[in-house]
């Protein structure tokens, strides 16, 4: 009994007989005689080997089956790329494949993954685009730096470029981190101070301070980061980092007053957590308390120092003329009238620390006092010694609080009673007595008046009669006063009749 066989040009067949390999046929036709041959073809468009049992029939035939066949054999530590003309195929660790020659052009690369996990940079370039089991590609952009990273512990820098790495066995990560930030998040910094020192010196700024020492760090003259004592950050190289002893002052020159408090609102921002700010205004004072203890007057400007290890408080005076009212206070007079007085008091602080460290409420102080004074003032006094004489309030309440403030540094400049109301039924009461007064008064001037009229009239009457040409006068005053009052006027005759015909008319 014979057996034919057809291999097509585009495939490739092993003999069996009874299952046991015998040969690889190449395309054409074969005849066998036996009921127990046959023929296993495989399509050399598929140019990796499927063949089960591969491991056996490589035990037994390799020399054989590697004429027609690129064995793929990996071991634990390693790994493989095959080229399948244009395309290529990864093999992962412990993996045993073939691939068909002759039909397309193969070829395989091994790469010993204890060695290195990085494809060379040849082998990234010809696989670009290509979905490859077991490999990672990164890109870092020419304004990035990368962070490898297996089984999340630093390896290396990434510099600008492609990289592919094998992660069959392990994590491989890449972090990119911008170069134009100066200032990176890095993570774990404290490891790679201590263990990647290559790296830190090569690509980054160091800070690392002492207890008594702060940071100030800028990139491009710019402000950037503050660091507290005892903190240890990195930055990018380019970074320059001001350090400054606060162990003996605190206190910030002129210059970072100017940056970190008067400049930039971000700045501001950054520095506003490590600094305490005073601001003095013109005419005012500051006093500077550290550690509860003064230390200093400050002048009218911007202050600022650190805040770390120490308790810092400022308070500002201001050394201007003020005034304090005191209104509204209800007062029984020594004739038990009630009132209602209003005070009004100019003050002005020449000795600060003085004050500040004698009264805790400067202002109530003061309140309080001339209402003490102003209550003893009035007490002392009856109604119509207030009303007379509003002056000696004032003196005694001026006197009273001016020895209170000296020993206080407060200077009392004036002290005065503004307003003095009266309840109702007794402003009705003096109304009335001004009334009666004034009235009083005003009977004394009109018969006062009124005798000197009548002796006016006298006097005029006695010169008329001993002068003839003075009555005359009188005569044409009369007639000039008459002459205003009427339209017009015609005299006949002369003028000694006119005075007797006026007469004349008016009894008439």
């Amino acid at each position: 009994m014979w057996k034919t066989f057809y291999i097509k040009p585009n495939e490739i067949g092993i003999l069996y007989h009874r299952s046991d390999f015998k040969k690889v046929l190449q395309p054409g036709t074969y005849t066998y005689f036996g009921r127990h041959w046959q023929v296993q073809t495989y399509d050399l468009n598929q140019p990796e080997v499927k063949i089960e049992n591969l491991e056996l029939l490589l035990r037994n035939h390799a020399s054989e089956l590697q004429e027609h066949l690129l064995i793929v054999r990996t071991a634990f530590n390693q790994a493989a790329l095959v080229r399948l003309g244009q395309t290529w195929v990864s093999v992962t660790p412990n993996q045993l494949r073939a691939f068909w020659r002759g039909f397309i052009e193969v070829e395989a690369h091994f790469f010993n993954l204890e060695e290195s996990l990085e494809l060379p940079a040849e082998f990234v370039r010809q696989v670009r685009g290509m979905a490859l089991s077991g490999i990672k590609r990164f890109h870092i952009l020419e304004y990035e730096i990368g962070l490898l990273y297996v089984q999340n512990n630093f390896s290396r820098p990434l510099e600008t470029g492609e990289y592919a790495f094998w992660s069959v066995d392990r994590d491989v990560s890449v972090r990119s981190f911008s170069r134009i930030i100066p200032n990176p998040e890095l993570p774990l910094e404290e490891i790679l101070v201590e263990q990647h020192p290559d790296f830190v010196a090569n690509y980054c700024e160091i800070v690392q301070l002492q207890n008594q020492q702060v940071a100030i760090a800028r990139y491009q003259g710019k402000v950037i980061a503050i660091l507290p004592p005892t903190s240890r950050k990195l930055f990018w190289r380019g970074v320059e980092v001001e350090v400054i002893d606060i162990s003996s002052d605190a206190k910030l020159p002129t210059r970072l007053v100017a940056e970190l408090v008067s400049g930039l609102p971000e700045v501001l921002v950054l520095s506003r957590n490590y600094l305490h700010i005073c601001e003095v205004p013109a005419q005012h004072i500051g006093l500077l308390y550290v550690n509860q203890e003064f230390q200093a007057q400050l002048p009218s400007g911007k202050h600022a120092w650190w805040l770390f290890g120490r308790s810092l408080r400022t308070e500002v005076f201001d050394l201007r003329y003020s005034t304090l009212e005191v209104s509204g206070q209800d007062i029984l007079s020594k004739d038990k009238v009630p009132l209602r007085l209003n005070l009004t008091a100019g003050y002005r602080i020449l000795d600060p620390l003085l004050a500040k460290n004698g009264l805790s409420d400067i202002p109530n102080y003061l309140y309080k006092e001339l209402q003490f004074a102003l209550r003893g003032a009035v007490g002392e006094r009856t109604l119509d010694a207030l009303l007379e004489d509003k002056g000696a309030i004032d003196s005694s309440i001026f006197e009273y609080i001016r020895q209170k403030t000296a020993d206080y540094g407060i200077e009392i400049d004036s002290v005065g009673v503004k307003d003095i109301i009266l309840p109702g039924e007794i402003k009705t009461i003096l109304s009335k007595v001004v009334e009666a007064e004034k009235a009083a008064q005003a009977n004394v001037i009109r018969r006062r008046e009124e005798t000197a009229a009548t002796r006016s009239m006298l006097n005029t009457a006695k010169v008329m009669e001993d002068n003839p040409v003075a009555l005359r006068l009188k005569e044409l005053e009369v007639l000039e006063r008459i002459a205003e009052k009427i339209e017009k006027i015609q005299v006949n005759g002369s003028l000694d009749s006119i005075l007797t015909e006026l007469i004349r008319i008016n009894r008439s």
